[in-house]
């Protein structure tokens, strides 16, 4: 999960980053890709957007916004298993 700290900044994507949106980080996924995160542990679920690169930590596979990580309760441990269901491709990946 990704907050406050990068507020405003530029995104891979060239937008900037909301925390209160419902976005993500992946390292190939096609920005603008919708991509259903369900919270293997509660199965909560939420869609998000692809519109960054990430994360760069060995063993995880996304980033969720801050917003996204509290719909499926993953706030307080930061990290969970979880399953990602791609829903509509996104664009070619600029990158």
């Amino acid at each position: 999960m990704y907050g406050n700290d990068f507020a405003g900044r530029k995104t891979a994507s060239g937008e900037p980053f909301d925390p209160t949106a419902l976005t993500m980080a992946h390292r190939t996924l096609p920005f603008g890709t919708r991509v259903r995160v369900t919270n293997l542990g509660n199965q909560r679920s939420v869609e998000v957007v692809v519109n960054d690169r990430g994360p760069f930590v060995s063993g995880r596979i996304a980033d969720l916004s801050e917003a996204a990580a509290r719909r499926i309760g993953m706030v307080a441990g930061g990290v969970v298993e979880a399953l990602l269901d791609i829903l509509r491709p996104g664009k070619k990946p600029v990158d």
